[in-house]
């Protein structure tokens, strides 16, 4: 993933952000959204974006636009640091590559010795059950 090209194909936009702050939510147009075109992106290998495209594709729209928002920040600009981290942190998480699952053998030993554990379990059973 190539954080120099993410810069040029994100594109924002300032909204009026929601909840209490008075004059300054009136006034002021600090909540920032993201738009990141993940499906026509280059910033990505090929396999990695089939990746993020499959783990993301209940955030994508229909053109396959990730849209990300943020308003924790009374500054525009401050919200725009934060929105673009957390893309960064969305995608990378994203594009890992998952760890291939190891088939777990047990041992022959282990397993011979559970049975006897067993076998001599039910003989003391057995014993206990005698007939008159």
């Amino acid at each position: 993933m190539n954080i120099d090209v993410l810069h040029k194909e994100v594109q924002y936009k300032a909204v009026a952000s929601s909840g209490p702050g008075g004059q300054n939510v009136n006034k002021v147009a600090t909540k920032v959204q993201l738009y990141f075109d993940v499906v026509n992106s280059i910033a990505f290998a090929e396999a990695e974006q089939e990746r993020v495209i499959s783990k993301l594709k209940n955030q994508l729209t229909n053109d396959g636009i990730l849209i990300i928002g943020c308003q924790e920040s009374r500054s525009q600009a401050k919200n725009k640091e934060l929105v673009f981290k957390k893309l960064v942190n969305t995608l990378s998480q994203a594009a890992v590559k998952p760890k291939v699952r190891k088939k777990r053998t047990i041992p022959k030993a282990l397993k011979r010795k559970r049975i006897n554990d067993k076998k001599k379990h039910s003989e003391k059973k057995q014993n206990r059950n005698f007939k008159y």
